[in-house]
Order: C-alpha cells, then sequence, then structure tokens
C-alpha cells in the first residue's frame, strides 16, 4: 500500500511538472499570477474530463481508492480489471474505463500539487516581506488547500460509496467551487498588478445595483448547479423527451418526494425499491424550469453590466456562454443524449461558473473604486473635514 501511494505521488509530481514548467518559462514577469491562471484553466478541464468520466459509466472504472486494485495505475492492475471485465463486458469495470478514471484522479492530484506550491510560495513571500506584500496575503491559498482536500476526500467516497447521487452532487459542487474560489484569486492578482489606474464606470448606487444582480445570477447559479448534478447522477436527463414540454404535458406528472429524498442508493428509494420513473421526470422538470429563471436574471444582469467599460467584456461573454448553454441542454433533449453535446453542457456550466465569479469580483472592485471616488469629490484634499480626518489618523 505505501508503496503504491508512493507511485501515485511521484505520478501526480510528473504531471504537475508540465503546468509548471509552462508557468516557469512563460514570458510574464509575474510567475505566481501565472500560476493562478494556470491553475483555473486546469481545473476547469478537470470538471469537463470529470463530466467525461461520469457521462461515459467511467466512476468506477477502478472500484476502489486511491489505486486501482490496489495499484498505481491500470498498467500494473491489467489482470484485475481483465478479469473484471470477462465476468461483465458491459459492466463498470473496463480497461478503457480505468484509464479515464485514473487520469481524472492524476489530474486531480496534478492541481493539489499547484494549489499546494501555490499556497507555500505565498506564505514565504508574506513572511519575508513582513506582510507588506498584498499579492502574497496566505489566507485564500490556504483555504483552497483545505478545499482542494474536501474535495479529494468526496472523490474518494464517490468511488467507495459506490456513486451514491448525493455524493458525486457534492463531488461536482465543491469542483465548481474550487473553480470559483481560483478565478475570485485569480481576479485579485490581476487587479494587484495592474500598471494602469482603474476608471470609474458608474456611480456607487449603479454599480451596487449590478453587484446585486450579479450576486443573485450566481445563487441561482449555484442552485442550478445541484439540480444539474442530481439530474445527472440520477441519470434523469432523458426523462422528458420533448421541450418545451414534457410527455406532452406543461406539467407532467411527479414524484417530488422520491425524486429530492437525498439519502438514498443509486437508482433506489429511501426505502431500498426501485426509483419510479415519475420521480426522474420530477427531478429534469425541476433543473429545467430553474434553468430558465437562471438564464433571465443572468441575462438580465449581463444586460445591465453592458454599458460599462469595465465589464462589458465579461458580460458579453457571459450573454454568449447563457446561448450556448440553452442550446446545448435543449439539443441533449432532441439528439437523445449525445455524449459531446452532454460534456459541451457541462463545460458551459463551469464557464457560466468562471464568467459570473469574475463579473462578482469587477463590479465589487468597482463598486469600491466608485465609492472612494464619490469620497474624494465631496471631499477634497485640502477641504476642512479631509484635513480633521487626516489629524485623527495620524
Amino acid at each position: 500500500m505505501h508503496l503504491t501511494l508512493a507511485q501515485m505521488a511521484v505520478t501526480a509530481l510528473l504531471v504537475a511538472l508540465l503546468p509548471a514548467a509552462i508557468v516557469w518559462t512563460s514570458s510574464d514577469a509575474n510567475k505566481y499570477r501565472k500560476l493562478v491562471w494556470v491553475s483555473v484553466f486546469l481545473t476547469f478541464d478537470l470538471i469537463v474530463f470529470g463530466a467525461f468520466t461520469r457521462l461515459t459509466d467511467s466512476g468506477l472504472g477502478c472500484p476502489d481508492w486511491p489505486g486501482c486494485y490496489g495499484l498505481a495505475n491500470p498498467f500494473l492492475a491489467h489482470d484485475e480489471i481483465k478479469a473484471a471485465e470477462a465476468l461483465m463486458p458491459s459492466g463498470p469495470v473496463t480497461l478503457v474505463k480505468a484509464w479515464i478514471e485514473m487520469i481524472h484522479r492524476y489530474l486531480a492530484m496534478a492541481i493539489g500539487v499547484l494549489i499546494v506550491a501555490m499556497m507555500a510560495q505565498a506564505w514565504y513571500q508574506w513572511n519575508k516581506s513582513k506582510g507588506a506584500r498584498a499579492e502574497y496575503a496566505p489566507g485564500l491559498p490556504t483555504l483552497l488547500f483545505f478545499f482542494v482536500c474536501l474535495q479529494g476526500a468526496f472523490g474518494a467516497w464517490t468511488v467507495t460509496l459506490k456513486l451514491q447521487p448525493v455524493i458525486v452532487t457534492m463531488h461536482l459542487l465543491l469542483g465548481m467551487g474550487l473553480l470559483a474560489l481560483l478565478v475570485w484569486y485569480g481576479g485579485r492578482q490581476d487587479q494587484l498588478s495592474a500598471t494602469t489606474r482603474a476608471v470609474v464606470s458608474a456611480s456607487p448606487p449603479a454599480m451596487r445595483k449590478i453587484r446585486l444582480l450579479a450576486g443573485a445570477s450566481a445563487a441561482l447559479l449555484l442552485l442550478q448547479l445541484a439540480l444539474g448534478g442530481w439530474t445527472s447522477t440520477n441519470y434523469a436527463t432523458l426523462a422528458c423527451t420533448d421541450f418545451p414540454l414534457c410527455g406532452g404535458k406543461l406539467v407532467p406528472e411527479m414524484d417530488f418526494e422520491h425524486g429530492f429524498s437525498l439519502w438514498r442508493e443509486l437508482g433506489k428509494t429511501a426505502a431500498g425499491h426501485y426509483l419510479p420513473f415519475s420521480a426522474l421526470t420530477a427531478i429534469h422538470w425541476v433543473h429545467r424550469n430553474v434553468g430558465l429563471l437562471v438564464a433571465l436574471v443572468a441575462g438580465y444582469t449581463a444586460w445591465r453590466a453592458w454599458d460599462h467599460a469595465a465589464l462589458h467584456k465579461t458580460a458579453r461573454y457571459l450573454a454568449i456562454t447563457l446561448g450556448v448553454q440553452i442550446a446545448s441542454g435543449v439539443a441533449t433533449i432532441y439528439l437523445s443524449f449525445p455524449l459531446t453535446i452532454a460534456v459541451l453542457h457541462n463545460a458551459g456550466a463551469a464557464m457560466l461558473v468562471l464568467l459570473l465569479t469574475m463579473l462578482n469580483y469587477k463590479a465589487k472592485h468597482q463598486y469600491d473604486i466608485a465609492k472612494k471616488a464619490a469620497s474624494s469629490a465631496a471631499f477634497p484634499p485640502g477641504s476642512p473635514i479631509r484635513q480633521a480626518g487626516n489629524h485623527k489618523h495620524q
């Protein structure tokens, strides 16, 4: 067992060497910021590949954790995998599925290595500068470290609890949360390393409204991500095969009690009976309708942010992604769940997380700048109130 863990650790380090080399050899003078954004890119890729792993039923390609039949990789476990495949050719364990699952795990471990490097560098530079360099404040990198450890634990439970829907859904949500934290940290790094002065694009009340809209959009997206994960893990994607109706009805027969009973086995009710089709219909129908609400609120948010120079690019990409996400969701139904479109739909969800996190960060930053500008305009340097405030702080 110890040998297997050592082999896996070495493999994770080797996988992490490639993105680390990209950071080290880049022309960007700020290597730390580059490390953060490379980690964002790889986390996005991990979420998409995780969706591919789930959609190809490869989550139990290696039915134990962290290794594969107690070994470091499918090469070493080839005989065990082939024996399981011979017993059940269409079952969860095949050589291809084992490799898909282990590649997913190695990529996750490599991201963990990068986050450890990020945290170590932040603490080192923070202590070296005696807290003078804000870009190395270690709070968020440390939070990222504990967050990725928690995500790894849910990854293990996903396997050991045999794809229990609530665990798989939490694993997805934590992956999206990790992406959001890294994007927020990347936005902060961009802001702190900016060489040009930020332009005030709106008054504090106007930017406050956009902040509230962006926050509401993010909250609704979180709910929709949970529902999307619940729909996927319960295999309820094709419970409704038409759109906008479901089974030819606006409100079909639905079983919410069994559909949204959280602690149960895959395909079973909490009592251990087979899950009725009406429960799958309820799951799909709720996901579909909350998706419409997300599209309306996030679309309105993008429209309100569109005219602000500092937010325009993010708002434009958000609007485009919303359109693609709606199209891929409808196509998933009409094209009978093709793998490529289903993976694209998951990638669209991750992109919405990325863009809404950036919009929230930029709106917060713009709001802070607008408040500071309004304060400076109300009490310019040399005014009695400003001078009194300066004397008070001296």
